[in-house]
Formats: C-alpha cells, structure tokens, sequence
C-alpha cells in the first residue's frame, strides 16, 4: 500500500480533510471542515451503478476508473495545483473504499503524505450518533421556558451576548420551531448535517459551566433533536417568562413580518391546524388576515392553540417546572433582554 491509513481520533492532524464522495452526498452531511473534491459527480456515479447491475463489475470498473482518472486530474490541475510538498491530507468516501483510494494513491505518488480515513464517511456517522447519546449527559443545561413569543430567543441571544454559553437549537435546525417557523429564503438542513453541527457546537462547550437552552419539542420543522438532549433537557433546572399576552402579540408581530406583508402565505401555513381547530374557525382566522387585523389574529391563535399545548407540554415533561426561576417580563426589547441576562449571570455568580 502506497498511503496509510487514520481513525477518527487523528482528525486534527491534518491540514486539510478531503471528501471524494459526489457533491449530493457532500450536500447532506460531511464532516465539519471537509472540503468537496468528488471523484465521480452525481450523474456518473448513477451510471457507473447501473452498468455494475444490468452489464458486470468488471465493466461498471473500466468505465469508473477513467472517469475517476479524469476527475483526479482536474483536482490536481485545480484544487491542489499549489500544495506544499509538506502537505498532509486525509481522504475519505462513504465507507473508505476505492474512491478514497484511488485518490490516496495518485496524491501519495505524486509526493504528499495523503492517507485514507477508515471506515470512511460511515465510521464517522456511526461515531456522531454514538456521541451524541452520550455527551448531553455531560453538560448542565438551564432550561428557558415560557409560552410562545415570550421572548425565550430572544434572551438566548442576550445570554450569548453576555458572555454566557448557549445552545442554539433552532438556529442548527434553521427553522423556529413552531407551525408558522419556517424562515423566509432558508431551507433546512439535511437530519445528518443537523446532527453534525449539533455535535460540533456540543463539542465546544465547558462542561463546567451552565448551558442556555430554549425549550423545544423533539421536532423542529423537519427535523428532530436527538432523544438524549431532549431528556436531558427534561431533567434540567428550568426559567420560565412571564410575558403579558399583549407584548408577545407585539413582539410576534415583528418577528413574523414577512407573513404579514404575504397574507396568502400566511392562510397556507394555518392549513396545517385544520385538524385541531376545523374549517369553521380557520375560515375565521382566514377573514381576520384578509381585513388585516393580524393582532387579534394572532392573540387568538395564541389563546386556542400555542398556549394550550405549551402548558400540557411543559407540565408533562419538565420535572422541575415547579422550583422553576419566574421571570416577569414586561418588554421585549434588547435592552430589557440584556438586564435579564446580566441578572442571571449575577445570580449564577452568587450560587457558586
């Protein structure tokens, strides 16, 4: 063998980590920090697929090497024309096998001290599951409760801003998390790479200090949390905001603005709350929209559906709600915001 190979333990030890899997499989997860150079696109890896079913492996394998050959080149021509001779890459595809290869041996005999991950992409999902069962065990999580507009992401930012550790659930899952989350102009990721990034973020916290985090559901939109963050969350010591309904109106109000100037859009969501709350009562909710009255639109959509389900959730699954620290807040703004959190942290500082 012309390369050695390296475990998931020696990450660090390279300058630069080369997946060689095709951009779709690149798209929905990778591991954090690795660059695209695939050996095969999307298209001739179908095509080499096909041939290895429907005519031999031997001919699905001529085919593959030249396309494979040809697409090495162009890497070489391209993204690694100006590598040092010192340069030290490690290379992997879905399981370590041939596409990995094939790329270790050409760099390794063109001088480079290239070297193929084991296992390849698989080992390292394997990997992120296995940690992710076990990590939030590790971690002391403070639990920001309250009703929906409350304000909880709003003081997870100004904790952050404090100086505080955070642990951004609905920023990883690019979604807010509610019937009406869904962020203009952003979709979200792939459940792979959200487990990824939720891994990579998790990995950079200090055990030894608390974690912020907004109180969720298992699901975000499309994607779900993993169920050891959410036990651990359930198990965690909880704050809970008292906000008055008619500042969280206000406060939704601003933060969904886009459905407010796309009023169609706005019907189309609620669709999916046809089951809970029949024809008749989004007919209503339909006609509130269309003459514009969107603050008692959304105070209603509070008090019948958000609210509800927010008391039952939390009731059920947070066992310390009780000895919760209640925080009443009259405003949303990121002055209001940032006293709060400047008062946590004073309180957390007169704990230790």
């Amino acid at each position: 063998m012309l390369f050695r190979t390296a475990t998931l333990s020696q990450l660090g030890e390279f300058d630069e980590i080369i997946d060689v899997r095709t951009p779709a499989e690149f798209a929905e997860d990778h591991i954090p920090g690795a660059i695209n150079c695939p050996v095969l696109s999307d298209e001739e890896r179908i095509t080499v697929g096909v041939l290895y079913k429907q005519v031999s492996p031997f001919e699905a394998r001529k085919v593959g090497a030249a396309l494979v050959a040809r697409n090495i080149a162009h890497h070489l021509q391209t993204h690694f024309h100006d590598r040092p001779k010192s340069w030290h890459p490690l290379i992997y595809c879905w399981r370590g096998g041939q596409r990995s290869s094939a790329m270790c041996i050409i760099l390794a005999q063109v001088g480079w001290a290239a070297q193929k991950l084991e296992g390849g992409y698989k080992a390292y999902r394997r990997e992120v599951l296995e940690k992710l069962e076990v990590l939030p065990q590790s971690l002391t999580f403070r639990v920001i409760c309250g009703p929906t507009g409350s304000g909880k992401s709003r003081l997870l930012t100004a904790l952050a801003d404090n100086g505080q550790q955070i642990l951004d659930l609905e920023m990883l899952a690019g979604h807010r998390g509610s019937v009406l989350g869904k962020i203009p102009g952003k979709s979200q990721p792939s459940q792979k790479w959200f487990d990824s990034a939720l891994l990579e973020a998790m990995q950079k916290l200090d055990p030894a200090r608390p974690v912020f985090v907004e109180a969720e559901s298992n699901k975000i939109g499309n994607i779900t949390i993993p169920p050891a963050i959410i036990a651990a969350m359930h198990a965690s010591e909880c704050l809970v905001l008292e906000t008055p309904q008619q500042t969280r109106v206000a406060g939704l109000l601003e933060d969904y603005r886009h459905y407010l100037d796309n009023p169609e859009i706005f019907i189309t969501r609620l669709q999916s709350l046809h089951r809970f709350h029949g024809t008749k009562q989004l007919e209503h909710w339909n006609s509130l929209i269309h003459a514009g009255e969107f603050a008692t639109m959304v105070a209603e959509l509070l008090t019948l559906h958000y609210d509800p389900s927010y008391f039952r959730a939390t009731s059920q699954h947070f066992v310390r709600l009780d000895k919760a620290w209640r925080i009443p807040l009259t405003s949303l703004s990121q002055d209001a915001m940032m006293k709060i959190a400047k008062g946590i942290a004073e309180a957390d500082h007169t704990r230790e």
